[in-house]
């Protein structure tokens, strides 16, 4: 623990604080072109397939910057890394408003993405520092839980707002609010620096070349899908084409699994405690999803059953925790916390797949206003769902051979 933590708990708390309105913050940025779909391509004249690509280029900077990021924020500290990262996202949403070409908001998309990933990763940094090992999953879910408070607002109020005040309004708006959050993190975060040098390099190839590391995470990318291409982008459209509800209801409904990972966050670490296997209380999650999907595409539910279901699917969401912390168990603690930051990036990395993916298969089939073409796109996410799962079950298996085998090794 740094100096600056250790003479103030009350620093540190605050430093924590600040880490998550940063997570929602960007969350709500996330989330946004979920609402103002139709306003991005009537202004710029794309296609599903472009409007797809520039949903999933923020998951190429939010991935690809996760171990430079991680290494700054070991050597500099919260505070200039934060601030930074969060004037960047405010200067990501300029182009939305002045940009006359595609490539300019696409750009500014990818710098949404590289800002954002300093978020999760001060989370990680600041929890491991302040609080025990043991003690991570269930803080890291807590800290999740405030920030998805930010995806919540990013689908029916944003869209009144946007209704009321005009998509380009409420992009002025968190432009202010980006802004303010950064001359906060600027004023109230210490300095923090690390006083040690590790070799990075020798760090991230061990962590690259441990296969359960690996698998896990790619496991878990496969399972992003709910969360990262139906609630992030196509649930609006999905409802609205093909259950034919209004704008409004359309928009609200997928905010339902923001929801549910709310209390999903802690509760799942939890379930999992008790339980006394995370493999196992993941690979229940991703049963429950890919059920849920698939009654979803299959049927028509009135919108009470639907908000039901998406709100038991954000709960099953809330995997990815159980499934980072127990990929950071399988290498020594040393390296842990690199662990945590090159899982998230893996998995996030997903989000690029299922957004191209989604995008161009809705396309192929002919666009985001055919009900059917829809239906094809959102049967991507149950498919990868029943892979990734199987994957957990491969992995749960193989856990409970070694400890067969190797009873004193600890899993």
């Amino acid at each position: 623990m740094s100096a600056s933590f250790s003479n103030s708990r009350l620093m540190a708390w605050t430093v924590w604080v600040i880490a998550s309105v940063f997570y929602a913050y960007q969350y709500i940025l996330r989330v946004m072109p979920n609402i103002m779909l139709d306003d991005i391509m009537q202004q710029f004249h794309i296609s599903a397939a472009a409007f797809g690509q520039f949903s999933g280029v923020y998951y190429i900077g939010y991935s690809l910057m996760h171990l430079p990021i991680g290494i700054m924020l070991d050597r500099y500290g919260p505070r200039k890394v934060m601030s930074g990262c969060i004037l960047l996202t405010v200067l990501g949403l300029l182009p939305l408003i002045f940009a006359e070409h595609w490539i300019y908001p696409i750009a500014g998309r990818a710098l949404i993405g590289i800002g954002s990933s300093a978020a999760i990763l001060g989370i990680f940094k600041i929890v491991r520092m302040i609080f025990s090992e043991t003690r991570f999953p269930r803080m890291l879910s807590f800290s999740v839980t405030i920030g998805l408070i930010g995806a919540i607002y990013g689908g029916g109020p944003v869209s009144y707002m946007r209704d009321v005040l005009g998509y380009q309004s409420v992009i002025y708006c968190f432009m202010a609010g980006g802004i303010a959050l950064a001359l906060a993190t600027y004023w109230i975060v210490p300095e923090i620096e690390s006083t040690e040098q590790t070799p990075m390099l020798a760090d991230i190839k061990e962590v690259l070349s441990n296969g359960r590391v690996i698998w896990s995470c790619l496991f878990a990318g496969l399972m992003v899908g709910p969360l990262e291409g139906f609630a992030d982008v196509w649930g609006s459209a999905f409802l609205k084409q093909v259950y034919g509800f209004e704008s409004t209801l359309a928009a609200s409904l997928p905010s339902m699994i923001f929801i549910g990972m709310c209390f999903g966050a802690p509760v799942l670490s939890l379930v999992a405690e008790k339980v006394g296997s995370y493999l196992a209380t993941i690979i229940g999650a991703g049963i429950i999803m890919t059920g849920s999907f698939l009654c979803m595409i299959a049927w028509h539910f009135a919108s009470g059953a639907l908000s039901f279901s998406f709100v038991l699917v954000g709960v099953c969401c809330a995997y990815q925790i159980l499934a980072i912390y127990k990929a950071s168990t399988y290498v020594r603690e040393q390296v842990a916390g690199l662990t945590t930051a090159l899982a998230n990036m893996i998995i996030m990395l997903f989000g690029y797949a299922f957004h191209t993916i989604m995008g161009n298969t809705i396309n192929a089939m002919g666009g985001p206003t055919t009900s059917q073409a829809l239906i094809y796109g959102v049967a991507v996410i149950p498919l990868a769902l029943c892979i990734g799962t199987l994957g957990f079950t491969v992995l749960l298996l193989q856990e409970k051979v070694q400890k067969t085998t190797e009873p004193q090794v600890q899993s």
